[in-house]
């Protein structure tokens, strides 16, 4: 068989965006897929229920819309439109009252400061310093580590006045931020739900980051999704790659990168083994790779060492539910949004991190919600709606904080179909309180639990959707293990493109454009940098 020049292992987001600026390049690429369908943890189907689309993972990609690497593929072109909700992100409190972010900033201050005077003063002041800086924050975020052209652009601003101020507030714990910057609880946990979208604890260093980060993308962005479903984000990356002459195969795994003298020259697979003459792209999790696609003994022993102090990020439970009106939600907002997050105050969301944290599974799970139906009508039947949620659980469950208490059933930490159905009955429980009637609009439902999302998304060890946990000690040089932070490994010609690299997990497309700008620069062919 004649060699490739770059093999990609994965056709997740990373692997899609390393194989299409590989192929822009000149190179040529194949990418093995091991599921039948591509797109990774960006796909969508229709099992829930005829004429229904239900994102089978992710849905809303923010991140995605403020990404320079993702803007500059230029989708659209291959067929993918945006849409948006009416609203980007409402917070629902048990009395009835909402937090919601609007579109538009006076809209949302508007509403935050008839909960809290003052509270619209301190959105649109915060609005007006990412205006200053967001660009080049994203970019930094986004970069290979030493974030040189995005830390430029920061460290100007942060010398300015008010600059150390941000970088403090920005490494600040969401909790302490948003208590010292709003009065009111909606403002607060906009701020805080966004935060909790990573497994940092609202009172660790750096989620204020996260939730700054999202709730403002939000603000000046959105939420965006696919129309038709999140496959066609993914859908579109495969026509664009296949239009410049890439390759992809599904259903063939990867089952080994082959090193000859500390250099990587070949993927095999079950029925054959590929050549490669200047670059393997992993888009799988760094466990994965490091003593599996490549056995240790082709790698250092201290690598091996590190990775067994490697952490994943917590499991998830997601259910998908096909309902024959909307979700009927008490005090609802005259703009539905499409993302809806469900904590009762600061105080529970800490309690059930914290319970996540020690092994046990909440009692009161934060609940993330995502209305399909209110953001792309296309996706459901006229006047009905395809909705999920999902909570966090521990990787490893050493007890039930709500097992016994108000009827609940214990969940053992099995994930067996006793146990989904005990976390569907708290998650639907935690729905209804908000949504009287919500159970009776239910006309189907799928689960999916930890070990239905790895067997569908490898990636996705036990559930985990961010590749590793996000807390500083696995994150920039850190990630995946101390000394990284840059997606070449041991092997040459070998280079991490997973949401196990830096800068972690997130639709951005950033670990895979990180990986083949590394190989291209190996090889002399530099890609000018976009920066639209």
């Amino acid at each position: 068989m004649t060699p490739t020049d770059a093999v990609v292992i994965g056709s997740g987001p990373n692997g899609l965006v390393a194989a299409n600026l590989l192929v822009d390049a000149g190179w040529s690429v194949v990418v093995l897929e091991e599921q039948e369908t591509p797109g990774g943890a960006v796909r969508s189907d229709s099992s829930v229920a005829p004429g229904f689309v239900h994102d089978t993972f992710s849905s809303f990609y923010p991140l995605a819309a403020g990404s320079p690497t993702i803007r500059g593929l230029e989708l659209e072109k291959h067929g993918l439109e945006w849409v948006q909700a009416p609203s980007v992100v409402g917070h629902s409190f048990p009395d009835g009252r909402w937090g919601v972010l609007h579109r538009d900033r006076g809209a949302t201050a508007s509403g935050l400061d008839e909960q809290a005077p003052g509270d619209g003063d301190s959105w649109l002041a915060l609005c007006e310093t990412w205006d200053r800086v967001g660009d080049d924050l994203v970019r930094c975020l986004l970069s290979p580590f030493p974030p040189v052209r995005g830390g430029a652009g920061l460290g100007w601003q942060v010398m300015r006045p008010g600059g150390w101020e941000l970088l403090r507030e920005l490494l600040m714990p969401a909790r302490s931020l948003t208590e010292r910057l709003f009065v009111g609880e909606a403002a607060r946990m906009l701020v805080a739900g966004n935060a909790a979208h990573a497994d940092i604890a609202l009172e660790a260093p750096g989620s204020a980051a996260m939730g700054l980060l999202l709730v403002l993308l939000g603000q000046t962005v959105g939420f965006p999704v696919p129309r038709g479903g999140a496959g066609e984000f993914s859908a579109a990356m495969v026509r664009r790659l296949q239009a410049r002459g890439g390759e992809l195969c599904l259903g063939e795994r990867a089952e080994g990168v082959r090193v000859e003298d500390g250099r990587a020259v070949a993927v095999r697979t079950a029925s054959r083994e590929i050549a490669v003459r200047r670059a393997v792209v992993a888009d799988v999790s760094a466990p994965a790779l490091y003593g599996g696609l490549v056995s240790w003994d082709q790698l250092p022993t201290r690598l091996r060492h590190r990775m067994d102090r490697f952490e994943w990020d917590p499991s998830t439970v997601k259910v998908d539910w096909a309902l024959d009106g909307p979700v009927p939600w008490e005090g609802a907002p005259g703009q539905a949004p499409g993302t809806v997050h469900i904590a009762d105050s600061l105080d529970g969301m800490t309690l059930s991190g914290s319970q996540v944290s020690a092994g046990l599974v909440p009692e009161k799970p934060f609940l993330l919600v995502g209305q399909m139906g209110v953001a792309d009508p296309s996706r459901v039947p006229t006047g009905h709606e395809a909705l999920w949620a999902y909570t966090h659980v521990p990787q490893q469950v050493r007890g039930d904080a709500g097992a016994g208490r108000n009827g609940l059933r214990e969940v053992r930490g099995t994930w067996d179909e006793s146990d989904l159905q005990a976390m569907v009955e708290r998650i639907e429980e935690r729905i209804e309180s908000r949504a009287p009637g919500f159970r009776d609009r239910i006309t189907a439902r799928r689960v999916l639990g930890p070990r239905e999302l790895e067997a569908r998304d490898s990636n996705l060890v036990g559930g985990a959707i961010n590749g590793g946990t996000a807390g500083l000690h696995q994150q920039l040089v850190f990630r995946p293990v101390a000394g990284s932070g840059r997606p070449e490994t041991p092997v040459k010609a070998l280079y991490l493109a997973s949401a196990s690299a830096h800068p972690g997990g997130g639709v951005h497309g950033a670990c895979g454009a990180n990986a083949a700008r590394a190989a291209l620069w190996h090889n002399k062919i530099q890609l000018p940098w976009r920066r639209r």
